[in-house]
């Protein structure tokens, strides 16, 4: 069974987070799950748990997406769930379902950025 988050949980969850995030830059594709629709986006800020993407006009809050996230050597995928929306801004999605083997791909990211911002 799938969970959509209420809005009651999308806010709360905008007040807190599991982990900090970490300004991180890369290109990324974004499938919304129930309308096939295909967006290529920029990522900002990355988390063990999420994403921020910039975007103008974002995919409202509660969707299902695919995000894929591409750097010039490696390759991420995730199910997620659109979890703030911000026109002109951008979207927080949280990462729903992430496949073992993207895993270190992810850490080995947030490794990098957690050293670059302590430079």
């Amino acid at each position: 069974m799938v969970h959509t988050p209420t809005s009651k949980e999308i806010s709360s969850a905008s007040d807190r987070r599991r982990t900090p995030r970490y300004p991180f830059i890369a290109d990324a594709e974004v499938v919304e799950k129930s309308s096939g629709t295909r967006i290529f986006v920029r990522i900002s800020e990355l988390s063990l748990y999420g994403c921020f993407l910039d975007i103008g006009e974002p995919i409202a809050a509660g969707s299902l997406v695919l995000i894929r996230i591409f750097t010039s050597t490696d390759f991420f995928e995730a199910e997620a769930v659109v979890m703030s929306s911000q026109p002109n801004l951008g979207m927080r999605v949280a990462f729903r379902k992430v496949e073992h083997h993207f895993h270190p791909t992810l850490k080995k990211w947030l490794q990098t950025a957690m050293q670059q911002c302590s430079v």
